[in-house]
């Protein structure tokens, strides 16, 4: 998983399983004949090909994933069967935007012709007889059944300016050896090479609730590629561009490495947690834009017909955190009476005059049914009785249906514990993995 050929610094959610078919197309008039030395002896038969391969994934703790892919099935006179197995451990983890770090590897099987020779897989993952561990004259042996690379990821939110859709940027960049850097000695594998430096982004575009559209662009150490992408509730479909740096020599291309290929993609994603079964894509979190209340405008004509100063009601001093985060000041009195504003009105005559600011689950379909909460793809589920809470120790973290959900400030990502207001000054708690037997 990553960009097309490139790795990323984000790993799958924990027990998040990915299924992806892809493939691309070759078609060649001539075939590039190559010598024991690695060098162009000739040409051969042409190639009209579909090369495809298949791979499954799975998230592992928040913090790795692993794989395996089948990028050929093939008689051993076509050079059997390349499987590959890979994985890749996050060190670094933004909580929303910023940069992480992951290391990873990857292994694929070399493709063999029973006759003796070492081969190695090329960075096409097709058996190629041609590409070989040695070559006479050449002092470096090509290795690249196993690389292993280092990656950081920049994430970038998207400006919010209205002009453009909600979207979010990330920016990779990182070292690797094996399919990265070996093989650049062979004139008809390589065009240029990076020495194992590869580089890529993708531009994410928020599409309703449920879709994300994405333009990707890399560059693996050898070949530019760029693509597009749709994710819709748990499936994607991609149409990819792959070597578009090579150009067409003499009206033919010079080998199926160094020459343009049409690619595409289909995969499913399942989140054990997640509602259905599949897994939601979801842009970062975006926070609420702060709401300023201005006070009313002073009426254009003031009468006063008799002033009376009355004692103001008594009452005890109490903070109530709205659904905005923040903390506001009322009385309680003894009968449990509710007084807001200088004059400390009880807030039973204001109604439904006053409202609070915020945005609150009381009344949801969802908060009455008791359902569950969707959040970064895990189930939380009610937990316990209502509560009051102080803004102080709360952060927000995203939202449900519109509604916003909080976690304590010392806490964790992933949160066990994530808070829903209910309606102004009571909270209800959510946790995630809670079994409960309802009636």
């Amino acid at each position: 998983s990553g960009v097309l050929d490139i790795p990323v610094a984000s790993v799958l959610p924990h027990l998040a399983m990915t299924g992806t078919y892809s493939g691309f197309f070759v078609k060649m008039d001539r075939w590039v004949d190559v010598n024991a030395s690695g060098n162009a002896s000739g040409y051969g038969p042409g190639i009209d090909k579909f090369f495809q391969d298949g791979s499954v994934t799975i998230g592992l703790m928040d913090r790795a994933e692993a794989g395996v892919s089948v990028q050929s099935l093939n008689s051993e006179a076509e050079g059997g069967n390349i499987l590959g197995f890979y994985g890749r451990l996050q060190l670094v983890q933004p909580t929303n935007q910023g940069i992480g770090f992951a290391v990873g590897a990857r292994y694929v099987t070399a493709p063999s012709y029973g006759t003796g020779i070492d081969y190695q897989p090329g960075r096409l993952g097709i058996p190629d007889e041609r590409f070989r561990k040695e070559y006479t004259g050449l002092s470096e042996t090509v290795n690249t059944q196993l690389t292993l690379y280092g990656v950081a990821t920049a994430h970038v939110r998207g400006f919010d300016d209205g002009f453009l859709p909600r979207h979010d940027l990330t920016l990779s960049v990182g070292w690797g050896n094996g399919m990265f850097k070996d093989g650049d000695r062979l004139g008809y594998y390589k065009f240029a090479d990076s020495e194992g430096l590869f580089l890529g982004s993708a531009l994410h575009f928020g599409i309703g609730e449920s879709a994300i559209l994405t333009f990707m662009g890399e560059y693996n150490g050898f070949d530019t590629n760029v693509g597009a992408q749709l994710d819709v509730r748990g499936f994607r479909v991609g149409a990819h561009y792959l070597a578009l740096n090579y150009g067409e020599p003499n009206g033919g291309y010079y080998s199926e490495y160094r020459m343009p290929k049409f690619g595409i993609l289909a995969s499913v994603s399942i989140c054990p947690s997640a509602e259905g079964l599949l897994c939601k894509p979801s842009l970062m979190v975006r926070p609420e834009p702060e709401v300023i209340q201005l006070p009313a405008p002073p009426p254009d004509t003031v009468r006063i017909t008799r002033e009376v100063e009355r004692p103001l009601p008594d009452g005890t001093p109490a903070m109530v955190c709205l659904a905005t985060g923040e903390n506001v000041q009322v009385r309680v009195t003894a009968q449990g009476d509710t007084l807001v504003g200088p004059s400390r009105a009880s807030i039973r005559t204001l109604r439904p005059g006053v409202v609070f600011a915020g945005t609150y689950a009381e009344g949801r379909s969802w908060y009455i049914n008791d359902q569950d909460v969707t959040f970064e793809n895990r189930a939380y589920s009610r937990s316990g009785n209502e509560v009051r809470l102080d803004c102080a120790q709360i952060m927000r973290v995203g939202e449900h249906e519109g509604v916003p959900l909080f976690s304590m400030r010392n806490a964790d990502r992933p949160y066990q514990t994530i808070y829903a207001p209910v309606r102004p000054g009571v909270w209800q708690a959510y946790q995630a993995g809670l079994r409960r037997t309802r009636g």
